[in-house]
């Protein structure tokens, strides 16, 4: 970005973590729209800094350490960054205990405009309907305080990937078949990913599957009911993911992350969910083309009743 033609410096803060930073992209290019000729600079941590260097809404990026409560000299180095940057206004995305803390950190006559959770703040939000729903939509609730509001989601369009040497065969479909391995609830079968990659390659759809250590042994176990299917396990970085995604011709995830970078790009998502692991109102991906199948237990979500709604998809 250019350098600011006045006196404002904004500070978005957005620390963590990956499907909540891809819901709050769609806002924060909503914020360098609203502030076209500010100093915009982000605050997150260390895995968001490519996103927020490469996405072109901020012209800096912080890395914010996150000291520990007790580390007191982390937290007086904290401090003196953010008193003697010029802040003139704070948009808090993160609205958590810490982030409302970074608030009081701010010298009484230094305190700038804050727009969030923290008391005190001039665009203070302590509306119910800020949590009754996902991230994204909270955010918007929040910032239509700061007179913000076109806000849109952010298809991940300025991510560019080289996905060249994948051997991959168009059309092709995205099978991710994992999610944390301590949520063992939100996996559905191996055996279902892999009928339906067996369907797939009955259309002349090339399954692809996608995942990192904690999914070895289940793309194993797909590749093997699935032969056809290629297994790009630790082979794709979250920009190669975007960009699959992107070209995919559909999807079929569990509630895991790489449904959120996937599903922002437009490509169609089936997206399965449990509700012993999740709430799905609260935690879907966002998309303008997200199916979710929906159960308590999610062994109860059947391949045919899945394929049933991915058929006519493939046929377009």
């Amino acid at each position: 970005m250019n350098a600011a033609q006045n006196n404002e410096h904004i500070l978005v803060i957005k620390l963590s973590a990956l499907g909540d930073f891809i819901q709050a992209l769609g806002p924060m290019k909503a914020i360098r729209a609203h502030h076209p000729d500010a100093k915009i600079t982000l605050l997150t941590t260390k895995a968001f800094k490519n996103f927020g260097e490469e996405c072109g809404y901020f012209d800096d990026v912080w890395i914010d350490e996150r000291p520990k409560w007790f580390n007191l000299s982390g937290w007086a180095n904290l401090s003196r960054r953010l008193n003697n940057a010029g802040i003139t206004r704070v948009y808090d995305l993160q609205n958590n205990d810490r982030t409302r803390f970074y608030f009081k950190l701010f010298a009484g006559a230094q305190r700038p405009e804050w727009v969030g959770t923290a008391k005190g703040g001039s665009h203070y939000n302590n509306s119910e309907e800020r949590t009754a729903g996902n991230a994204f939509n909270g955010h918007k609730n929040t910032l239509a305080l700061a007179g913000i509001n076109n806000i849109d989601i952010d298809d991940l369009s300025w991510i560019q990937a080289d996905i060249s040497e994948l051997p991959l065969k168009k059309p092709y479909a995205v099978l991710v078949a994992g999610c944390a391995p301590s949520r063992p609830e939100k996996r559905w079968p191996h055996e279902n990913f892999a009928t339906i990659g067996n369907n797939l390659v009955k259309q002349g759809i090339q399954p692809v599957l996608i995942g990192t250590n904690a999914e070895v042994e289940i793309n194993k176990a797909i590749k093997a009911a699935c032969p056809d299917a290629l297994d790009l396990t630790n082979q794709t970085s979250i920009k190669q993911i975007a960009v699959l995604g992107r070209e995919a011709k559909l999807c079929v995830t569990n509630d895991t992350g790489p449904a959120h970078i996937i599903g922002v790009t437009g490509c169609p998502s089936f997206v399965l969910f449990s509700t012993q692991g999740s709430n799905p109102d609260k935690h879907a991906p966002l998309g303008h083309n997200i199916q979710k199948f929906i159960a308590e237990d999610i062994l109860t979500i059947t391949s045919d009743q899945v394929w049933r709604e991915i058929d006519p998809k493939v046929k377009d």
